[in-house]
C-alpha cells in the first residue's frame, strides 16, 4: 500500500500546483498552491501517508459527510424527507421543489441537515462534527480554524441567500443566524489526510466506530455512500464515480475523501481547484490510486 501511494504522489507531481485557489473564502488564498498530500486508512487498523500528508488543511464541505452521518443515526430513512438524494442541480430547482433540497451535499441541503442537528445535538451542531473527527481519528488536537470562521461569516451572502429561500418554505426550525454559525463552524474544521482518512472508516466500515460501537445501520451506511457517490463532488459527481469508482465528497479547501466499503477510506488534498470546485491532484490521485489497488464499487 506504500508503494502505491508513492507511486500516486510521483505521478500527481506534475499537477501540483495547478488550478485556483477557492475565490470564495479569502483566508483558503494564503495556502501555499503547491502543498499536496494523501493517506489511506485500511478496515484492519493501518495508515499509510505521502506528501503532506499530516498537515492541517481546511476540510470545508467534507465535513457534510459527518453531518449527515448524524443526523441519519438519530433520524435513520426518516432523514430524506427534509432533502432529496438527487444529484445536483441549478438553485432554481429549489423554488420549485418548495424548498426541499436535492441532496445533502448541496449548501441547501447541508444547512438542512446543521438545522435538525442542532435539535439532535442539543444546540452544539458543530461541536458534534468535530467531536466525532476527533473521536473517530485518535486526534483530539483537530480544532477549527477560526480565521476562516470570520471570514466566511462576513462573507457568506450566497449561503444566506439560500438558507432564507429554505427557511422562505419553513425547511429550517432554528434561526437562520444559528444555523448559519454551526454551517461555517464545521466547515471551518482543520484537519490533515491522516485526520480525515480514519475519521471516515466508519462508513468503509458498514457503519461501525473506531470503538467498536455501531454508529449507522448498513442500510443507513449504504445510503450515505450511495449519496455521496452521485452527489459528494458537485456537478462532476458524475464523472468522477465514472473515473475513480468510490463514493467520494470535496471540500473548497482542496481535500477529497473518498471510501472504499469493506477496504478503507482515502483523503488526498491539493489546493488548486478545478472548474467545478474540486482539486485537480486529489483527483489525479485518487484515479492513480484506484487504478492500481483496484479499490472500486463496480
Amino acid at each position: 500500500m506504500q508503494a502505491i501511494l508513492d507511486s500516486a504522489y510521483a505521478a500527481t507531481r506534475p499537477w501540483f500546483g495547478s488550478g485556483r485557489l477557492s475565490p470564495d473564502v479569502a483566508t483558503l488564498a494564503e495556502v501555499d498552491e503547491r502543498s499536496f498530500g494523501i493517506a489511506v486508512a485500511t478496515v484492519h487498523g493501518e495508515v499509510f501517508g505521502a506528501g503532506d500528508w499530516l498537515v492541517p488543511f481546511s476540510a470545508q464541505s467534507i465535513t457534510k459527510a459527518f453531518a449527515l452521518a448524524l443526523v441519519v443515526s438519530h433520524d435513520g430513512a426518516v432523514s430524506w424527507g427534509r432533502m432529496g438524494r438527487r444529484p445536483p442541480h441549478s438553485l432554481s430547482a429549489l423554488d420549485a421543489a418548495f424548498g426541499v433540497p436535492r441532496n445533502p451535499f448541496l449548501h441547501a441541503g447541508a444547512l438542512v441537515v446543521v438545522d435538525r442537528l442542532l435539535a439532535v445535538a442539543g444546540g452544539a451542531a458543530c461541536q458534534a462534527v468535530l467531536d466525532l473527527i476527533r473521536s473517530e481519528s485518535g486526534n483530539p488536537g483537530v480544532e477549527l480554524d477560526k480565521e476562516i470562521v470570520a471570514d466566511e461569516l462576513e462573507h457568506g451572502h450566497r449561503n444566506t441567500a439560500i438558507a432564507q429561500l429554505v427557511a422562505a418554505f419553513g425547511n429550517l426550525r432554528h434561526p437562520i443566524g444559528m444555523v448559519l454559525e454551526h454551517y461555517v463552524g464545521q466547515s471551518a474544521v482543520a484537519a490533515s489526510c491522516r485526520d480525515l482518512a480514519l475519521a471516515g472508516l466508519f462508513l468503509a466500515r458498514r457503519g461501525v466506530r473506531a470503538d467498536g460501537s455501531r454508529l449507522l445501520s448498513e442500510a443507513d451506511t449504504r445510503r450515505i455512500n450511495a449519496t455521496m457517490l452521485t452527489s459528494g463532488l458537485y456537478g462532476a459527481s458524475a464523472d468522477l464515480a465514472h473515473r475513480i469508482g468510490l463514493p467520494a465528497t470535496s471540500g473548497i479547501g482542496g481535500g477529497i475523501l473518498a471510501i472504499a466499503p469493506g477496504r478503507g477510506a482515502i483523503c488526498a488534498w491539493g489546493p488548486g481547484l478545478d472548474r467545478s470546485g474540486n482539486s485537480i491532484a486529489a483527483i489525479e490521485a485518487l484515479d492513480h490510486f484506484t487504478s492500481m489497488s483496484g479499490w472500486s464499487v463496480f
